[in-house]
């Protein structure tokens, strides 16, 4: 079987969200598939590194614009594929006859939330979306939530979508032994359990001004966390939240850091009094799992994927559930009450101990299986 994978995000310089997926993805294939032959398909030439098996060719489309629908559309009448896979966004909408495709959708933020994104982009994902949902062979949604909305949404036959989770980087993740701690986070003037942490695109459907309005309120009531910390590159719309801090009296209270390397995560996760992922919509919603495995207490949104990602399924009880503490995402009350809740030592305590639980049901192998079985069948 010939599988082509759309790599152009794998091995990009600064991966985040869908980038890590492709990367993780591919690598994990690459481990458990001897049998198939693939095609991976990027934008440049790229630092994907030696030791990749002899059944994974890599192919440069010198397209610097409509690479999707200019380059990788002509490769697929030349390629002879099986199968093409695209793990985040959109399809060719030409192709050659009868291929079939599986796409991985992640989230529909701008179908639920379209205010908080560009126009442009709301017009692009409004049609590309509904194309590659109704003309792909299969679809793979990362969460059962996400599934839900693709049939709630858009209409899509559930026996279409097969939900696979993401998974986690097991060697990376963990928790940062205390000597090794205070030097990574001495280098960003931080001190362990000193602060609040934020990891993500820097953007409004990140609910990060009902955040940083949160903090200030709780920096009246509570000095213990010195300061809030937003690690993640900027975003659109997003000019408004860096200006909030000021407008506040807490602009030393706030950092922004941008984007900061993946080796030095854990120890941002292992040092932070909490992770506040606080999010308006999510399809999943990886750096739950990071501070989870990192041992970093979870306070996050009762909404869309984030309960699902968080928790052992069945086990929510009132507010604080199993592996985490969920808040209303709209209401600044909720979410002070939650960052006072998640602070006390025997709350933070049972949370990180239910977070390592909950982990166990993610990995990238069981994702790569999951995902091999999917294409195998087609």
């Amino acid at each position: 079987m010939i599988i082509g994978f759309d790599g152009s995000r794998a091995f990009v310089g600064k991966r985040t969200g869908t980038e890590n997926y492709s990367y993780q993805l591919l690598k994990n294939l690459a481990k458990i598939d001897k049998a198939n032959s693939y095609i991976v398909y990027l934008r440049s030439v790229a630092k994907q590194g030696n030791g990749w098996p002899e059944n994974f060719q890599f192919q440069v489309i010198k397209w610097s614009r409509f690479w999707t629908q200019g380059g990788l559309a002509l490769r697929t009448f030349k390629d002879h594929l099986d199968v093409l896979f695209v793990p985040a966004h959109t399809l060719p909408v030409i192709r050659y006859p009868g291929l079939k495709t599986v796409v991985t959708v992640h989230d529909l933020g701008s179908e639920y939330l379209p205010s908080m994104h560009q126009i442009k982009q709301r017009l692009y994902l409004g049609f590309m979306q509904r194309y590659q949902l109704q003309t792909a062979t299969k679809i793979i949604a990362v969460s059962k939530a996400t599934k839900g909305s693709l049939v709630k949404k858009i209409g899509i036959d559930s026996e279409k979508i097969k939900v696979i989770y993401e998974g986690y980087n097991k060697n990376l993740f963990k928790p940062v032994k205390s000597d090794l701690l205070v030097n990574s986070l001495s280098q960003y003037g931080l001190k362990s359990g000193s602060y609040f942490l934020f990891v993500g695109t820097i953007q409004p459907r990140k609910n990060l001004e009902r955040l940083i309005k949160a903090f200030a309120r709780l920096s009246e009531l509570n000095s213990a966390i010195a300061c809030l910390v937003l690690i993640g590159q900027k975003g659109w719309l997003s000019d408004e939240i860096y200006k909030l801090p000021k407008k506040l009296g807490i602009k030393e209270k706030v950092k922004f850091l941008g984007y900061v390397p993946e080796c030095d995560l854990p120890s941002f996760y292992s040092g932070a009094a909490a992770l506040t992922f606080l999010s308006l919509f999510e399809g999943f919603g990886l750096p739950i799992l990071e501070a989870q495995a990192s041992g970093c207490p979870v306070l996050t949104s009762n909404v869309s994927s984030m309960p699902e990602v968080a928790d052992l399924p069945g086990l929510l009880v009132g507010s604080v559930g199993k592996g985490a503490i969920f808040v209303d995402p709209y209401s600044i009350d909720d979410i002070v009450e939650g960052m006072v809740e998640i602070i006390n030592k025997d709350t933070k305590k049972r949370i990180v101990k239910a977070g390592f639980e909950n982990i166990k049901r993610f990995s990238w192998e069981k994702c790569a299986r999951e995902t091999l079985k999917i294409l195998e069948a087609l």
